[in-house]
């Protein structure tokens, strides 16, 4: 059993930065790979952003590219996401996921592990 949990959701400007946090427990937390899923009002909870167990590999939906960036450090069992140049629409409740294994996978259903969601709420 993993779990996880986010902070470092808020109001924040258009143009504004947010870095989000998910602190996981329970098992070994390298042997996992992390993301960030986010899920506006009326809409599907959709990947925005995913680590390899090691760092190496990432992956960005095109909607963040260039504005988000996903990291971890396995000695805090902590994954970030930076959010730097919001926008309106990236506001949503935004969750942390996890999934044993080293390749990152696009699909929700791959994921074992949720956190209870952090708002994120940008204002033009």
């Amino acid at each position: 059993q993993v779990q996880l949990v986010e902070s470092g959701g808020g109001l924040v400007q258009a143009g504004g930065s947010l870095r989000l946090s998910c602190a996981a427990s329970g098992r070994t937390f390298s042997r996992y790979t992390m993301a960030w899923f986010r899920q506006a009002p009326g809409k599907e909870r959709e990947l925005e952003a995913a680590i390899s167990w090691s760092g190496d590999s990432t992956y960005y939906a095109d909607s963040v590219k260039g504005r988000f960036t996903i990291s971890r450090d396995n000695t805090k069992n902590t994954v970030y996401l930076q959010m730097n140049n919001l926008k309106p629409e990236d506001t949503a409740v935004y969750y942390c996921a996890s999934r044993e294994g080293s390749f990152i996978r696009t699909i929700r259903e791959t994921y074992d592990y949720w956190g209870q969601g952090t708002q994120v709420t940008v204002s033009s």
